[in-house]
């Protein structure tokens, strides 16, 4: 299996990227053609109170992989958001191609039905690090947060809808049939697995076998293991700025976590009212898209 990244870098000044990411089978060095990356920069830091940065994390599911594989890569209809800071995937399946929406239409066929296709975790990436930083940054939560597992992400860079702030943040879409070294055709990738004899059966999938509480305490060490990963990120670059993966409660602190108002929401506030909406929040707060 291979993984392979491209990205879209902007400004005049930058040169072409090298990223080196280790996956479950080699370590990989790919070169990213920088291109013109309009609107936004990444470079400037956001101070925000007591050296809190925003933490986003969010996991969710879904059954149409490919129209949602292409909103990420912002292709066909998506292309025109022009936001997209990098993409790339990793340990595909030989009968893709290496081509990861083969992929998300192979398990839209022949996943089981009640069963997701993609989970995807949308993670946000601190203002504090330039655009190379957080390339470097969502490179390793990739490999972190997905190995073994077929996988494409994206990052991009919109600017939010209320502040109108940058609002970097990484798109990760996973499939959970964990790679064990068997080669299968699709048809067979996507069915149960068979203990007695592996190779009749489908791959195994990550989530298989365990209960409710166990399945949240995961989701819980995956977020810890993303806001440490931000952290050591942040302070490589020697920035005080830190994020923090556990719950305003648990925090100690009183007020209510934000209520998220969607994107047909927003577009109906007029201009005064996204201003006094964003003075209103947190210091340091910001949507994502």
């Amino acid at each position: 299996m291979r993984s392979s990244i491209g990205a879209l870098i902007g400004g005049k000044s930058l040169r072409a990227l090298n990223v080196s990411f280790q996956t479950t089978h080699t370590t990989c060095l790919y070169r990213a053609k920088p291109a013109i990356y309009r609107g936004l920069s990444f470079s400037s830091r956001q101070k925000v109170s007591n050296d809190m940065a925003n933490f986003h994390f969010e996991v969710k599911s879904g059954r149409n992989g490919c129209d949602h594989s292409q909103y990420i890569a912002r292709v066909g209809f998506h292309a025109k958001r022009e936001d997209l800071v990098a993409s790339g995937h990793g340990n595909l399946p030989s009968w893709t191609g290496d081509d990861p929406e083969v992929l998300w239409k192979a398990a839209e066929q022949y996943e089981r039905k009640n069963g997701a296709v993609y989970r995807e975790a949308t993670i946000s990436l601190p203002n504090e690090l330039s655009v190379e930083q957080n390339v470097a940054l969502a490179t390793e939560l990739v490999a972190k947060i997905a190995p073994g597992k077929p996988h494409q992400f994206a990052i991009h860079g919109a600017k939010s809808s209320i502040a109108g702030e940058a609002n970097p943040h990484l798109h990760l879409m996973m499939s959970d049939r964990v790679d064990d070294g068997i080669e299968r055709p699709a048809d067979r990738f996507f069915k149960r697995p068979n203990a007695k004899d592996p190779t009749l059966g489908g791959r195994r999938k990550s989530s298989g076998g365990r209960n409710r509480m166990e399945m949240r305490d995961a989701l819980i060490g995956v977020r810890k293991l993303a806001a440490e990963t931000i952290n050591q990120h942040l302070a490589m670059h020697g920035h005080p700025a830190r994020v923090d993966h556990r719950t305003l409660k648990a925090r100690g602190e009183s007020r209510k976590a934000e209520r998220y108002l969607g994107p047909a929401k927003i577009r109906g506030m007029s201009r005064q009212e996204k201003l006094t909406y964003a003075a209103a929040r947190p210091k340091g707060k910001r949507e994502g898209d």
